[in-house]
């Protein structure tokens, strides 16, 4: 489903946002990829944050 919204953004972020985009990629398709990009980076963030600060018990097999 297609709906069109209005972000604004200044216009030194409109111009990153060019040079970030790919030719033939649209606005949305970047956005997708960075958002998919930004989530990646939060679950490895999280994941070395449990590996230091967690508590692991082993499990009997």
């Amino acid at each position: 489903m297609l709906a069109t919204k209005r972000i604004p953004v200044t216009e030194a972020v409109w111009i990153e946002l060019s040079e970030l985009k790919s030719a033939g990629q649209t606005y949305s398709q970047l956005l997708e990829e960075m958002i998919e990009d930004r989530k990646k980076a939060r679950l490895f963030r999280d994941m070395e944050k449990i590996e230091k600060e967690g508590e692991f018990v082993e499990l009997p097999w």
